[in-house]
């Protein structure tokens, strides 16, 4: 039987915030068309100063502040503090933007403001719900501002797959998920290494594969798991690539091949 699918998403999450591909009008609506008969949809709450302040300085914090972006990135580090909650008994999704793999303690690139991965697992971590994580990051675009703030720490493993060629990838995720142990297994989830994509790389169906692969590591530990949307631009495909995923991570079929 199929974990339940749940994802976290905010309407907030379909303005356009910036000018970037990443807050790009039609981009969340296309993932919504995809999914939303097939998941269940809960309501993103904000993140607190708390948790960001756990992360970021107050000087990076005061920057995005300045720009009119702290609502919009806190409410994504918010929905991913919950899809980590929910992800330490069922799988589940953060459905956000702006992303947050580029986002340092005190600096941003790439359309990240916040780091929402690294603000949600600390946030388990200082709550006592986890002793140690792992982040799978497979988005095209290595994850600098993850590792900036969690590579240091001995309770966190982080995997950003550089193989060039598919099989290759797809084989040192699976190394990786099998040998190593974690309380909750968190993927960055970025689909810009699409084969239609900017990347040219991953079928639809490797993204289900690797859902896959991440809930067989986390029952097989015992543990939790969940994703958070990074990158992907071509919303012809982003939806399909989401859903794809999704159903690995939850366990069930996946529904289609049109665009793999």
């Amino acid at each position: 039987m199929p974990a339940k699918r749940t994802v976290y998403f905010h309407e907030d999450f379909y303005r356009v915030y910036t000018s970037d591909p990443a807050a790009a009008e039609g981009r969340m609506e296309a993932v919504i068309k995809a999914i939303r008969s097939k998941v269940n949809l809960v309501e993103a709450d904000g993140a607190s100063e708390v948790d960001i302040a756990s992360v970021h300085t107050p000087e990076h914090m005061a920057w995005v502040r300045q720009r009119g972006l702290f609502d919009i990135a806190a409410l994504a580090a918010g929905a991913t503090i919950q899809s980590a909650l929910t992800g330490m008994t069922d799988p589940s999704f953060a459905l956000v933007r702006p992303p947050g793999h580029h986002a340092s303690a005190g600096s941003a690139w790439g359309f990240c403001y916040f780091n929402n991965m690294a603000i949600a697992l600390s946030h388990l971590k200082r709550n006592g719900h986890i002793s140690t994580a792992l982040v799978l990051d497979f988005d095209l675009h290595f994850g600098d501002g993850t590792v900036n703030i969690l590579g240091d720490k001995d309770w966190v493993t982080i995997l950003n797959p550089e193989a060039g060629q598919r099989d290759r990838y797809l084989a040192q995720v699976r190394h990786t998920l099998e040998t190593s142990k974690a309380d909750i297994i968190g993927v960055s989830a970025g689909f810009d290494n699409h084969v239609r994509d900017w990347g040219g790389l991953l079928a639809t169906e490797d993204y289900h594969q690797m859902g896959t692969m991440v809930r067989l590591a986390s029952e097989r530990q015992g543990g939790g798991c969940f994703g958070v949307l990074e990158g992907g631009y071509n919303h012809d495909v982003l939806g399909q690539n989401v859903l794809a995923f999704i159903e690995g991570l939850s366990g069930a079929e996946w529904s289609g091949a049109a665009q793999s």
